[in-house]
């Protein structure tokens, strides 16, 4: 959520900023209510003001022998307008809050305006493989070797489902085991976060109320306030567990992941690019997320970047990182770096991780904060965020650069300790 304030001193900036994320808004009619607010406020604590001082002095009179009862009569005049203008500042600071809510994050002074025609290739890993033999696509190398089985996951869950089978099950779980191992390496918290999260989440992490008809809700439809949703992402959960508290600031940073699975409404279609795993309702991710101190911002958003971008390396899979313009950012985001792994088949590449740091724009939204040491006061920390990996497409990926002539897969060796030391994964 963005600061009222800073819209106040400078609207036309912030339209400005936020014009590069393609999002036009005219800020008179709320800036007029929010003026409208302090307006009154101040006209209250002068009331108020008033009352206290006239109450002090109650008692003096009454020791004096002197009347009260037009003062009493007053005071509740004074009373009964404090009220009725309690209630309109909170009217207005409802409107002002309706507002704001709705409004994206704002987009890093240094981003590109536009969409994906601006996003800017930061670096390319590896060489493109290349195949002396017909290269297969992962769809059909996945159903000949028996790990992937579309038929049976549409079967029991419909489109945009699959199932995972012998050497198939044991090579993700061998993937998330090998970004499991290497965040606790690095001193990373592990979080398993429960999958269904209530409507305060969706909001804390910026997705709601704008792409609340995006996720899977479990109850609630009528009143979504009080519904509960499947989780799109684990950020959902882990940005917002500590929310409406003040956390130590020695404490910072704070580094969690957890692995989910997530769930999306959103799937793939029927275009041949979007076969098999690269878009489904349901995939596993890893999710890392850090609570950073604003000063140290930057630097943790490097970290982010640099750990996924390692764990890509260690697959030994080609893949490129890339810097997002700010409309391809989502919407709570400042900043983003995509990391898109090499799909031969394709002749694509596909992000298989969002590095992205919301500045202070979700712990406003939930009330996260952290005692500054110089000012004694609480400020909002910074929240970031970055896959580390999603499998969905890291498998395809993992298939089809690792495949032989023979329709075996390599298994890369980072995997091998967590398959029992299998070296490849051929038919029975």
């Amino acid at each position: 959520m963005l600061d009222i304030k800073l819209i106040t001193e400078n609207p036309e900036k912030v339209k400005e900023r936020l014009a590069k994320k393609g999002c036009v808004v005219d800020f008179t009619e709320i800036l007029k209510i929010d003026a409208d607010r302090k307006k009154l406020m101040a006209e209250i604590e002068g009331l108020k003001a008033e009352r206290n001082r006239v109450s002090a002095e109650i008692p003096k009179l009454k020791k004096e022998g002197k009347p009260v009862d037009e003062i009493f009569a007053k005071m509740r005049e004074i009373g009964d307008r404090i009220s009725q203008g309690d209630a309109q500042i909170n009217e207005y600071q409802q409107k002002v809050t309706d507002f704001i809510a709705c409004l994206p994050n704002l987009p890093d002074e240094d981003l590109l305006s536009g969409e994906k025609e601006n996003n800017q290739v930061v670096k390319v890993y590896g060489e493109k493989p290349e195949f002396s033999f017909k290269a297969q696509n992962h769809v059909d190398l996945c159903t000949k070797l028996g790990i992937i089985d579309y038929e049976r996951g549409v079967k029991l869950a419909g489109n945009g489902h699959w199932l995972y089978r012998g050497d198939g099950a044991r090579l993700e779980w061998a993937l998330l085991n090998y970004f499991i191992s290497t965040h606790l390496a690095d001193g990373y918290e592990m979080i398993l976060p429960p999958h269904m999260l209530n409507y305060n989440c969706g909001f804390g992490a910026g997705q709601f109320p704008k792409f609340a008809d995006e996720v899977y809700w479990l109850d609630g439809e009528d009143d979504r306030k009080k519904g509960r949703f499947m989780l799109p992402t684990a950020e959902t959960a882990l940005v917002n567990m500590y929310a409406g508290e003040i956390v130590d600031e020695a404490k910072l940073p704070m580094k969690f992941f957890a692995y989910t699975p997530c769930y999306r409404k959103e799937a793939g279609t029927y275009r041949a690019e979007e076969r098999g795993m690269i878009r489904g309702h349901q995939f596993n991710k890893i999710e890392m997320v850090q609570y950073a101190h604003p000063d140290k911002s930057r630097e943790a958003f490097d970290e982010l970047v640099n750990k996924a971008c390692a764990l890509m390396e260690g697959l030994g899979l080609h893949f490129r990182l890339s810097k997002l313009a700010a409309g391809d950012c989502s919407a709570s985001m400042a900043r983003t770096y995509d990391i898109e792994v090499w799909i031969p088949s394709m002749g694509i590449y596909k992000e298989v991780s969002s590095v992205s740091n919301a500045n202070d724009y979700q712990a406003r939204r939930n009330g996260t904060r952290y005692r500054d040491s110089k000012t004694g006061k609480p400020a909002f920390l910074h929240t970031l965020n970055g896959s580390g990996l999603a499998t969905s497409r890291v498998f395809p990926a993992l298939v089809e650069q690792y495949q032989n002539a023979d329709g075996s897969i390599t298994v890369p060796e980072v995997l091998r300790p967590f398959m029992g030391g299998q070296t490849v994964i051929k038919s029975l």
